[in-house]
């Protein structure tokens, strides 16, 4: 028999197209992909992969298998769903993702709160503005912008977010500042960069400003916010973060373009899950008390709640 385990290395290869793509995508070395892959092949008997000047291609075996072994990887993703989701004590580990302009922000101060009730709990914030797959187990728990568009996952609304274009003092006295979204035309902006280029505000300033000149682009929130700091251009902000920035002003303001909603998004499998449940219970009464921040009115967070 041949180590189930060794199928998530055959698959990696047929998505990334290399090993040395699908060793990146995996966490481990190049080496070892090619050894399990050989491991497989050896067990089964035949080749599965090809390789070919242009990259790895599957043989006509591997296609066939290729669809039995994603069975196998949602199988398992379903059974450690199950595995987490049977656990009634608030006790072991949640992993939480959000961007890492929010974490440091705002859902970091929440979640020493949440220690604080709730000591027994581990909380692992993952803070990355690159999505996690939630059905592949990377989080338990994501904070996003928007709702999910995939049918397993379910989200809780807990916050509006007002954005607004922001511009340093510097920018803003050599430059003077737009009167009107048109405006950003004649203005550098700070582009998104990345993952961060599917972002609703950046289609609306590719779709208002699209002769503006590029000054810089970031592929992180907080690298967007460095750039505008900078007195390089202008950039859409979340007024959580804008507004906390001293040395930024809101230009243009009242865009309902490109507010957002705060969401709590897990799996379906997860969400009756006590320690999901309490997390995500404690984050919403928090928020709420929390509104004058999230809308830039103050500069920092309030203490944990009493």
């Amino acid at each position: 028999m041949f180590d189930w385990n060794d199928l998530r290395y055959l698959l990696a290869i047929a998505r990334e197209g290399s090993t040395l793509a699908a060793a990146k995508a995996l966490g481990v070395s190049q080496p070892t992909v090619q050894r399990r892959l050989a491991a497989l092949e050896e067990r089964i008997g035949r080749k599965l992969v090809e390789f070919h000047p242009t990259g790895y291609r599957l043989t006509e075996l591997g296609k066939v298998l290729v669809p039995h072994a994603i069975d196998v990887e949602r199988s398992v993703e379903s059974f450690q769903r199950q595995v987490i989701s049977a656990g009634e004590e608030l006790t072991g580990t949640l992993r939480v993702t959000c961007p890492e302009g929010v974490a440091s922000r705002l859902l970091g101060p929440v979640i020493e709160a949440f220690r604080e009730k709730r000591p027994e709990l581990r909380i692992d914030l993952i803070m990355t503005d690159r999505r996690l797959d939630l059905a592949k187990g990377e989080a338990e728990v994501a904070l996003r912008m928007h709702e999910p568009g995939e049918e397993s996952l379910v989200a809780r609304r807990i916050a509006d977010s007002p954005w607004a274009i922001f511009a340093s003092k510097s920018y803003i006295r050599r430059h003077g500042r737009p009167e009107r979204p048109e405006d950003l035309n004649q203005h550098a902006i700070v582009e998104f960069a990345g993952e961060l280029a599917a972002n609703h505000a950046a289609r609306w300033m590719q779709s208002v400003a699209p002769n503006a000149a590029i000054a810089a682009r970031g592929n992180s929130m907080l690298g967007v916010v460095a750039a505008v700091r900078s007195g390089a251009g202008l950039a859409p902000l979340p007024m959580l973060l804008g507004a906390a920035e001293d040395g930024l002003e809101p230009v243009l303001t009242s865009i309902p373009e490109i507010d957002s909603k705060l969401y709590l998004v897990m799996h379906a499998d997860l969400q009756h899950t006590p320690r999901v449940r309490a997390f995500c219970d404690f984050v919403v009464a928090e928020f709420a008390r929390l509104r004058p921040f999230r809308r830039g009115e103050v500069k920092s967070a309030d203490g944990p709640a009493e």
